[in-house]
């Protein structure tokens, strides 16, 4: 058993003013490329202290007894996590289904800078909270993840969803399989799967398109539903496997048929697996799952 002491590791990301100021080098510079489109540095500016002043708060309550660390979300790919990790992320709800596929049973706490933008599903604590939780780590729910795995054994995880599909989410050509045995070659923009969690996300979108949607499970139901993204039919290609929903051990299978597919979750595009021609991917329910302190 580990005798270190908790380390938490705060996670956040660049704000809209850093993203500026990494394009355009100066303030007076981003000012003028907003006000030539109408809008105010200002609001941008008031975004920023916010999520600043956020990460101060959130810094001054870890106990002093306790490690830190500090992580952009672009490094998530590239830091490793430990045990004993106690994991704040301040920002988005998006952010907190970012980290959620690089752990393995440590807990999270969101935190949301923004009550007023962001909805809070995933980040649902005030920044001056953080300090009684850390203290006290009350209990953390279990959310249910999504796993996709290929058949030479490399696996990814996500929160919310995983696509399956061509990089640039052009035209995919595979052989889809279901659970219950039935099996179609199509052509689509690519396939979706989801969770409880994500039903609020990508799969909503998809969701309130469809006349004849699965119900979206529970953020902690053992269950995804999946979704065909703008199915072609041809004389090759059928229409008739768009939607479904995955319980506990059911798997949905893709072979690829196309020079290059790839499998991404969250949006994190660029932390991805790829599929060559005949390869398959099986995607269900993940063994893992991610634990929100509530």
């Amino acid at each position: 058993m580990s005798t270190l002491a908790p380390r938490v590791v705060l996670v956040s990301r660049r704000s809209e003013l850093d993203e500026l100021l990494a394009r355009h080098g100066t303030r007076a510079a981003a000012a003028y490329f907003l006000g030539q489109r109408g809008r105010d540095l200002a609001e941008v500016e008031a975004r920023h202290q916010a999520q600043e002043a956020a990460l101060t708060t959130v810094g001054a309550a870890v106990p002093a007894d306790w490690r830190r660390g500090r992580l952009d979300r672009e490094d998530l790919s590239r830091f490793l996590f430990a045990p004993e990790d106690v994991v704040v992320a301040v920002g988005q709800d998006g952010l907190v289904a970012n980290v959620a596929k690089y752990l393995d049973g440590q807990p999270v706490v969101g935190v949301n800078p923004a009550p007023d933008r962001n909805p809070g599903v995933l980040v649902r604590h005030e920044p001056a909270a953080v300090g009684a939780i850390l203290r006290a780590l009350p209990a953390a729910e279990p959310l249910t993840m999504v796993a996709a795995r290929l058949d030479d054994g490399q696996e990814l995880v996500g929160l919310n969803e995983v696509y399956v599909g061509h990089p640039t989410h052009q035209s995919a050509r595979y052989t889809l399989s279901t659970p219950d045995g039935r099996r179609e070659r199509q052509s689509s923009s690519g396939v979706v799967v989801g969770t409880g969690t994500g039903a609020t996300g990508w799969c909503s979108s998809i969701a309130r398109e469809r006349a004849a949607a699965p119900p979206p499970p529970a953020a902690g139901e053992e269950a995804l539903t999946w979704f065909v993204r703008e199915a072609w039919p041809s004389p090759a290609t059928g229409v008739t496997l768009t939607a479904g929903r995955l319980g506990p051990g059911e798997r949905l299978e893709l072979a690829s048929e196309g020079e290059r597919l790839v499998v991404f979750a969250d949006g994190l595009e660029g932390d991805r697996l790829e599929l060559a021609w005949g390869q398959r991917v099986t995607i269900g329910v993940a063994a893992r799952r991610l634990r929100l302190v509530t």
